[in-house]
């Protein structure tokens, strides 16, 4: 076989470059620590990092997620929280405009902290968040939620929508609650209907719902048929169909207002009937109570409507009973109001937990995808310093016997 110079040198060079190039790759990577420079290294490794690369990058999208989720519900914690202590207070103060001992005087000095306690409410309810939003509004962040109508009555203009973060891949989590929701969705205690409609019965409420729910639903009467005796009456349920049921009997309180109760609706009966004999009649609604608005009652016109009462009342009899009225209805609706705020507040902290579970999932994904990172791109320094020193042997044979093929001369005789 014959071998020219020409391709003698070539083979020389060629071989010169490829030790060359392979101590240079093997420094780059201890340079940079990685085993991996280019995906021809090791594809099927590359294509995992790849893949890793793109989790982390969703994760990272999670957890940045995850806190503003956080800082939402947070946010709204602290609200409600605040608005629990405002309540609190006013309902202390129901139970003192309650007394009946208290002068006109003093339910007008109570109805002026409850007037700025409204207004405190009000702007509880209408907080914003650092991006100016009302947190309360649903879907309307811009718009306001609650104000106040000509009449003295509270509008709410948001909506029931509740705004959701993706905080994994399958998990979305509400961040925020509709002020309706919060606010407006306590069940109305003055649901009963009263006739006739003389006085004689008044203050009629639903104090005990779980008790409601077997209430007759034709309601119940009362029928004063004794003129001998006019403190005596019978208490007589009325099914759907207008049947009666069993007659309760009762008497009467001779000194003082009576208050009757029966399957969790209450009332008073305010003396003897003027005529006797005499029916009265108390009927449930005709709606569903938990789904028709007429029978849920807000927090703010629960306070407004007390607060009203307490303002014009007079120290007469009648006033006396008006302020009875109104606040045995104020403290049963605005302890129905706080029972659904306690219920909002606890699905806030269950979501709390859930976002901390979740943050602390993602953070040891994160490490185990370091960890198999690492594993696929990282440098065993022993090994590679090891092939660098053979790599750096052979390219240095290879350059010394270049040298000397290259300096044989056939008339060389040294």
């Amino acid at each position: 076989m014959r071998i020219s110079t020409i391709q003698a040198f070539n083979n020389g060079v060629n071989g010169l470059q490829r030790n060359y190039s392979n101590v240079i790759r093997t420094q780059e990577q201890i340079s940079t620590g990685n085993r991996i420079l280019t995906p021809a290294d090791d594809p099927v490794a590359s294509v995992r990092l790849l893949q890793l690369e793109q989790q982390q990058s969703v994760l990272g999208q999670y957890k940045d997620n995850l806190t503003a989720a956080q800082n939402s519900l947070q946010q709204e914690e602290v609200t409600l929280n605040s608005i629990n202590t405002v309540l609190q207070r006013v309902r202390d103060l129901l139970v003192e405009a309650g007394n009946g001992s208290r002068s006109m005087e003093d339910r007008q000095s109570i109805a002026a902290e409850l007037a700025e306690r409204e207004k405190e409410l009000l702007g509880l309810m209408n907080t914003r968040n650092a991006r100016g939003e009302y947190i309360f509004a649903g879907y309307q962040g811009k718009t306001q939620p609650f104000s106040v109508q000509p009449d003295g009555s509270y509008l709410y203009a948001g909506d029931d929508g509740q705004r959701e973060l993706q905080i994994a891949s399958s998990l979305q989590i509400p961040i925020s609650d509709s002020g309706r929701a919060l606010f407006e969705s306590g069940s109305n205690a003055a649901r009963l209907s009263i006739s006739p409609a003389d006085g004689t019965l008044s203050g009629a409420l639903v104090d005990d719902e779980v008790s409601f729910a077997r209430f007759p639903q034709g309601g119940i009467r009362l029928d004063f048929n004794d003129p001998d005796d006019p403190y005596s009456y019978e208490l007589i349920p009325v099914d759907e169909l207008g049947n009666d049921g069993t007659p309760i009997p009762g008497r009467l309180n001779e000194d003082e207002d009576t208050l009757v109760r029966y399957q969790g609706a209450a009332f008073y009966v305010n003396g003897v009937p003027e005529n006797l004999p005499a029916t009265f009649t108390v009927t449930p609604p005709d709606d569903d109570p938990q789904t028709a608005p007429a029978n849920k009652v807000g927090i703010l016109d629960t306070i407004a409507t007390v607060r009203k009462v307490l303002e014009q009342a007079t120290d007469q009899l009648e006033g006396s009973r008006q302020v009875r009225d109104a606040v045995a209805l104020g403290l049963t609706n605005l302890d129905n109001g706080m029972t659904v705020l306690d219920q909002g507040r606890g699905k806030i902290g269950a979501r709390l937990n859930v976002i901390e579970t979740t943050l602390t999932d993602n953070e040891d994904v994160t490490l185990v995808n370091q960890s198999v990172q690492a594993e696929l791109r990282e440098l065993d320094y022993a090994e590679a310093l090891s092939r660098l020193s053979f790599q750096s042997i052979v390219l240095e044979a290879a350059q010394q016997s270049y040298v000397k093929i290259a300096g044989l001369n056939l008339f060389n005789h040294m």
